[in-house]
């Protein structure tokens, strides 16, 4: 708690959006030169700024949860080239007898955070996991996506993402790590989509969490309830791949903390209560090369190119292996429910919405791939890699000479998405035979917890151990 002998940092909300934005324009190009450029910058700013105190150091494990370490001010510039952290107490990086890893600052991520939400005098940047020799940890997919980026740039092309990413409000704080079967989740408003009063608690806290977002210079564009009661979409514009996913955790972990001011708990299970709709994080994606959205043609089918019809074609045609990064908890499967407008069926569509591929209405510039079946829970940087690596390289489906053939569908639980990942040699080639073995070890600890039939209520188990819920504790006793 601040007291009256501190004078640390602290920034209007409309202060932070013109910085955020600024330094949003400076991180589009990662090269060397200009990340060279950046950390001599920021440097600078840190060492001038005596109400500066700490730099929250962010980063994320292999199944997407997000970690922060505050380092202090000074020890941070000094020592900068050499901090190191306990893998070992990370999931999916290291055992006890190879704990120490390394974090490489990502200086173009700097952000100037709200006081009210992270405490005054401290600004934020993301870091990537190495290995104790220096190396890209090859569970860190946030390093492992930048270096993929860097060779389509090389390419001359560049990816924009877009995602929406619902979640529910429910009263009570720490409302997943207290449920009880018996009790389900509390809501906090009746309201359904586009729909609450002016200032209920729901409405209260979009307001709260939209403030923030644009303070983070996310260029915020509508947010509102959601189909569900008590459920919540925030959207803001598309941007470059890692800047997409850094926004998704830091999303997250302020609805998560301004729901705890309130008393309450921002929960992103993709199906915490059944009978209604759950949340999903649809995912955008266009290409462009020399400034030309090469996904778009006038003539095609949607105004779909050539290069974006492929995109889907390989998507859809390695769907059930890439399954288990899309949805990728025991919880996500429920969402996977063709009852309520769940993307399961592994097609393309303009229109319909079980489809796990949609085609949004566009033109030159906005034409784009929304892929629905993604839980929102999923590891955005490995979901990125994922699909970018499939939709490019990833091989084609076989023709089908009969229209009359049964639409496929995704698998129905983890058990069965399981076992498809693990045979999949294409995930052994993306992923690399070490990452995949670390990400499937993950899952099958918490599938052996989990029935493999869900059945109509949700459990404890897929709550309590679920990636994003799970505390160090409990971790110990998988």
């Amino acid at each position: 708690m601040e007291n009256s002998l501190s004078n640390f940092l602290t920034i209007s909300y409309q202060e932070l959006e013109k910085l955020n934005l600024e330094a949003k324009e400076k991180r589009k190009d990662r090269d060397d030169t200009n990340l060279s450029e950046l950390e001599k910058k920021y440097r600078k700013y840190l060492e001038e700024t005596e109400s500066i105190k700490a730099i929250t150091v962010a980063f994320s494990d292999l199944e997407g949860r997000f970690h922060m370490l505050d380092y202090d001010k000074k020890y941070l510039l000094e020592s900068s080239n050499n901090l190191t952290f306990d893998g070992s107490s990370v999931r999916g990086f290291s055992s006890v007898d190879e704990s120490d890893l390394r974090l490489k600052l990502d200086w173009a991520s700097f952000y100037w955070l709200p006081a009210d939400i992270f405490g005054a005098g401290k600004v934020a940047i993301f870091a990537d996991i190495h290995t104790r020799e220096g190396e890209v940890h090859p569970s860190d997919f946030r390093a492992r996506l930048k270096t993929y980026l860097r060779e389509l740039n090389k390419e001359g092309l560049e990816v924009n993402v877009g995602n929406e990413l619902e979640g529910f409000l429910f009263e009570g704080v720490d409302a997943e790590m207290k449920y009880r079967e018996s009790k389900g989740f509390k809501l906090v408003s009746p309201g359904g989509y586009y729909h609450s009063l002016p200032k209920d608690k729901l409405r209260l806290f979009i307001d709260s969490v939209a403030e923030a977002q644009r303070a983070l210079g996310f260029e915020n564009e509508k947010d509102h309830p959601e189909v569900a009661p008590s459920q919540f979409e925030l959207n803001y514009k598309y941007t470059d791949p890692i800047n997409a996913a850094d926004q998704i955790q830091l999303y997250k972990m302020v609805a998560r903390q301004i729901a705890e001011n309130m008393g309450c708990t921002a929960c992103f299970l993709p199906k915490p209560l059944t009978n209604i709709n759950g949340s999903g994080m649809h995912t955008n994606i266009s290409i462009l090369k020399k400034n030309k959205n090469i996904f778009f043609t006038k003539n095609g089918v949607e105004t779909l190119s050539k290069v974006a019809q492929d995109f889907i074609e390989r998507v859809l045609a390695n769907a059930t292996d890439i399954c288990l990064v899309l949805n990728s908890s025991v919880n996500s499967y429920r969402r996977l429910d063709p009852n309520f407008e769940a993307p399961n069926q592994i097609k393309c569509s303009a229109i319909d919405r079980s489809a796990m591929i949609r085609i949004p209405t566009g033109n030159e510039k906005s034409t784009r791939i929304e892929v629905r079946s993604v839980g929102s829970d999923t590891n955005p940087y490995l979901l990125t890699f994922i699909l970018l690596k499939v939709g490019l390289e990833g091989p084609k489906g076989e023709v089908r000479e009969s229209k009359r053939q049964r639409t496929r569908v995704l698998p129905g639980n983890i058990h069965d998405s399981l076992r498809i990942f693990k045979a999949s040699d294409l995930m052994t080639n993306i992923m690399g035979q070490d990452a995949k073995d670390r990400y499937a070890g993950l899952k099958e600890k918490v599938a052996d917890r989990a029935h493999k039939e869900l059945g109509k209520s949700v459990k404890k188990s897929e709550v309590i151990y679920h990636h994003e819920v799970t505390n160090q504790y409990l971790w110990n006793q998988f």
